[in-house]
């Protein structure tokens, strides 16, 4: 398999400054999806945005799944070993730094897989509605990867406490995680927007000079 046989959409960053973001979309999405999302939580940051490679009915997701919250953990492992690899090749195509992902429902877990596995791969993650992906990760080294995990009050799909685990979890890999819970179901919303844009320029995107 090519390294970067993903379906895959690349926009030139604009500020120098401005860390590359991997938009994960959720189930259903394509590449496409969350560009404008990207581009509105970090202006002027390179987009790196992938279509996940396993269908369920038609709808591209990044890894299967048995049952609604039940994962096939195996398929998360090799998928998200493949992302990884995936995310190196596309670095060294396209000339990007580390990236900080920006996943959504089945996007930000298998952001959580990738962190969780492959430790360095990702600067950062927005996991916006993430589950739990694996029951028993390995033992991962997470000091200097800052994580905002953001969950919805009223989601029906992902209980706060799962994601409330898997903040513990990266926690305790050593990453400095931010966790929100969101007046909101599984649905995004204005105050996703918010939290993301505002977490990443205190943390990763210095104000422009003269701003």
């Amino acid at each position: 398999m090519s390294k970067l046989s993903f379906t895959h959409r690349v926009e030139p960053g604009t500020r120098l400054d401005a860390p590359p973001l991997l938009l994960l979309h959720g189930t259903g999405g394509d590449e496409n999806d969350l560009l404008p999302l990207g581009r509105m939580v970090a202006p002027g940051s390179p987009l790196l945005s992938v279509r996940g490679q396993v269908l369920e009915h038609g709808m591209p997701r990044f890894f299967r799944r048995l049952a609604e919250g039940v994962f096939d953990e195996d398929d998360v492992r090799r998928r998200a070993h493949e992302l990884a690899d995936f995310v190196e090749a596309a670095r060294a195509e396209y000339g990007l730094a580390a990236p900080i992902a920006l996943g959504y429902s089945n996007g930000a877990n298998i952001a959580a897989a990738v962190m969780l596995l492959r430790p360095g791969v990702l600067a950062g993650g927005i996991l916006l509605r993430a589950m739990v992906p694996l029951a028993d990760p390995p033992h991962a080294d997470l000091v200097g990867t800052a994580v905002l995990v953001a969950s919805g009050r009223r989601d029906p799909i992902v209980p706060a406490a799962n994601g409330e685990r898997l903040a513990a979890m990266l926690t305790a890999a050593g990453a400095d995680v931010e966790r929100q819970v969101l007046p909101s179901g599984h649905e995004l919303s204005q105050a996703d927007l918010t939290l993301a844009r505002n977490w990443l320029a205190q943390r990763h995107i210095p104000a422009p000079t003269g701003a």
